[in-house]
C-alpha cells in the first residue's frame, strides 16, 4: 500500500513540475538588478508578482550588467535552453549610451527574435526609447526598431521598460521621476522596480497565454 501512495505522490509531483512555465529574462543591468538586493531586483519582483496570481511560473535572470544588443545576441542561444518556454527581451539601453547605429541595433535584435522563433519560444519584447541627445533622426530610427520587430515576430510588446514610472509610454521628466531611481539616475530603486513590474506584469500574462497556446 505504501508503494501505491509513493507512486501517486510521484505522479502528482511530476505533473506539477511539468505544468511549470519557465521564462528567461534576457537583458542588461536593468534586468540583472544593478545596485539592489537579490529580492529587490526586476526578475525576483516580477516572479513574485506573477506567482501571487496563482501562476506556476519560474523566471530565470539572464541579465548581464553592461550588455548591449550585440551581447544579448551572443548569449541568446545559450539562454534558450530546452527548459525555457518563453523569453523576455529587454535590451538597448547600453546601445543608447554608446550611440550605436540603430541599424546595428535592429540587426542584433532581429537575430535574437529569429533565434526565439526558431526555438518556438514566444517572446515579450520590452522596448527602449532614445532621447534627443543624438538628434531627432537617430531617435526616430532607434524608437521604431522595437515595435516593428514585435509586429514582425508576433511578440507581446511593452514600448518602454520604464512605462510604469509615468502616465505615458516612458519617462518624460527625469526630475519628477528622480524618487524612483538610484543615485546614478539610470537604474531604478526597489520602489521604482515595483512600479515597473506593475506595468510589465500584464504583458507577462499575455506571454504566458501565448506559451499555453503553443503547448496545446
Amino acid at each position: 500500500m505504501r508503494k501505491v501512495w509513493v507512486g501517486i505522490l510521484m505522479f502528482w509531483a511530476g505533473l506539477a513540475q511539468a505544468e511549470e512555465v519557465v521564462i528567461a529574462a534576457l537583458g542588461d543591468s536593468l534586468t540583472q538588478g544593478f545596485g539592489l538586493t537579490q529580492a529587490e531586483g526586476f526578475v525576483p519582483q516580477l516572479e513574485t508578482w506573477i506567482q501571487s496570481r496563482d501562476a506556476s511560473v519560474r523566471l530565470i535572470n539572464a541579465g548581464v550588467s553592461g550588455d548591449t544588443t550585440a551581447g544579448g545576441l551572443a548569449r541568446v542561444a545559450w539562454t534558450l535552453q530546452p527548459e525555457v518556454d518563453g523569453l523576455i527581451v529587454a535590451l538597448g539601453g547600453n546601445d543608447l549610451l554608446r550611440g550605436i547605429d540603430p541599424n546595428e541595433v535592429r540587426k542584433n535584435m532581429e537575430g535574437i527574435m529569429r533565434a526565439a522563433q526558431t526555438a518556438q519560444v514566444p517572446v515579450l519584447l520590452i522596448g527602449m526609447q532614445a532621447s534627443n541627445n543624438f538628434g531627432t533622426e537617430y531617435k526616430a530610427d532607434f524608437d521604431r526598431v522595437f515595435p516593428e520587430l514585435a509586429k514582425s515576430y508576433d511578440a507581446a510588446f511593452l514600448p518602454s521598460f520604464f512605462a510604469g514610472l509615468s502616465d505615458g509610454e516612458g519617462p518624460q521628466d527625469p526630475a519628477a521621476l528622480r524618487q524612483w531611481f538610484q543615485a546614478d539616475g539610470i537604474h531604478p530603486n526597489a520602489d521604482g522596480v515595483s512600479l515597473i513590474v506593475e506595468a510589465v506584469g500584464p504583458k507577462l500574462e499575455g506571454l504566458i497565454a501565448k506559451i499555453d497556446a503553443v503547448g496545446e
